[in-house]
């Protein structure tokens, strides 16, 4: 698994002997070979923080720590204290006249558009909503919810979806897309600036692990779309977070990485669209993560892990009883695995930036992700079931939170998160 995750990302081969994997097969219960995968996409990380152009250091991972931080959210303590289930009552698989839809409504914003297409009061609760919804068609209803703002997916199966011109837009997706945008000079080494204009998990993920890595990674929020409090103490470890509007020029002249987590497109009129960028600020490494890709009809539609999952017929696949919901992955994998594969992407876009120049721009989609996981050989869980997995080990305190730690070791010692970060708290400002 690792040499066809390695081979996407575009490194050199001669690299692999270096990562060494270690734990039980399956510590992660599905249909789709997660736990091979999610593996690999932390290993290929691993091999790309470490490699320094002749040889690298040793580096190592275990399928029981991949199934910590591939969950990393659910192990997520506050003072001991849980912060309860990140999905909103409404985040969930309901039954339409036609089949299912997923709907996703995490953000007030999100869920305020649900209840508008649906005529609902501000005040309607989940009975309310699932009940408007079951007599409306999946995919109109899905439509309609993404003309109005909102986020769902009807539930297909896996020939239903790539029957669609959507689903074949994402079939042809590579699960790493690298090109270069324009010539640039080598910049010098230094330690990495990233501006991080993420949210949710992908991202979040991928500078998350830079900064374990030892970048200077700056978080960007905007003042009027605050981020989810869990989502915030999960992600931000070994970052520092600040609150501005867009656009943020002086940071961007001064950073070596920029990753963004929107739709495509949806940046542009702040000046951010990977070309712009590539003119204004030469030798950058830009880094975008998106739902379903950057061509194809679905290309401007704002989605989520559990959307995915939903539309592309993972959810049918892992169904559990005939006359049951749709099921889904044990772990938001396609959100984690992006969010390895995105920061090992940055990694080698940014060394091959410093040792042959260049503006590199480095593209990923869940949508993709979940396009490779499906064309992997698959096992039954019943005949192959995962291994328990205690996740004290792969635990660490950080001031008030109790967090996975980083994962892996280099030479043979396990990483530690380098600092603990509070949303908002910093200048938006690059350190000396």
């Amino acid at each position: 698994m690792i040499e066809q995750v390695w081979a996407a990302l575009g490194g050199d081969p001669a690299e692999l002997p270096r990562l060494t994997t270690s734990g039980p097969v399956h510590t992660l219960s599905s249909r789709f070979p997660v736990t091979a995968f999610g593996t690999a996409t932390i290993g290929a990380a691993l091999l790309a923080a470490t490699s320094d152009g002749t040889g690298g250091r040793a580096v190592g991972i275990d399928t029981r720590q991949a199934a910590v931080v591939l969950r990393s959210e659910r192990y997520l303590r506050r003072e001991g204290v849980s912060p309860g289930n990140p999905f909103d009552p409404l985040s969930a698989f309901h039954p339409t006249a036609d089949g299912w839809l997923r709907l996703h409504a995490n953000y007030p914003w999100h869920a305020a558009a649900a209840r508008r297409v649906l005529e609902l009061s501000a005040e309607a609760g989940p009975e309310e909503v699932r009940a408007a919804i079951a007599g409306r068609r999946k995919v109109e209803l899905e439509t309609a919810l993404h003309e109005a703002g909102g986020v769902a997916a009807a539930t297909r199966t896996e020939a239903e979806w790539a029957a669609t011109e959507a689903g074949r837009a994402a079939r042809a997706l590579p699960l790493v897309g690298r090109r270069l945008l324009g010539e640039a000079p080598p910049r010098p080494p230094r330690r990495a600036r990233v501006l991080d204009l993420t949210r949710v998990i992908a991202g979040p993920v991928a500078t998350r692990f830079l900064a374990a890595h030892g970048a200077d990674v700056l978080r960007i929020d905007p003042p009027h779309r605050p981020e989810l409090p869990g989502q915030a103490w999960d992600t931000l470890p070994g970052k520092r977070s600040a609150i501005a509007e867009l656009p943020v020029e002086d940071l961007l002249a001064g950073a070596d990485v920029v990753v963004t987590g929107y739709r495509p497109g949806a940046l542009d009129r702040f000046g951010l669209a990977p070309e712009e960028l590539a003119a204004r600020h030469p030798g950058l490494v830009v880094v975008t993560l998106s739902a379903w890709g950057h061509t194809g009809p679905w290309a401007r539609r704002r989605g989520f892990d559990s959307l995915v999952q939903s539309a592309c017929g993972i959810g049918e696949t892992e169904r559990t009883a005939p006359d049951g919901p749709p099921g889904a992955l044990p772990a938001q994998v396609l959100d984690h695995a992006t969010g390895y594969l995105g920061a090992a992407g940055a990694l080698l876009a940014l060394a091959a930036q410093r040792r042959s120049g260049g503006t590199h721009h480095v593209r990923l989609a869940l949508a993709g992700t979940a396009s490779f996981l499906q064309a992997l050989p698959r096992t039954e869980p019943s005949t192959e079931p995962a291994a328990d997995v205690d996740p004290a080990p792969y635990l660490e305190e950080l001031g008030p939170f109790t967090l996975a730690s980083p994962p892996g070791t280099v030479d043979g010692r396990p990483l530690r998160w380098p600092s603990p970060a509070a949303y908002g708290a910093a200048r938006p400002a690059w350190l000396p």
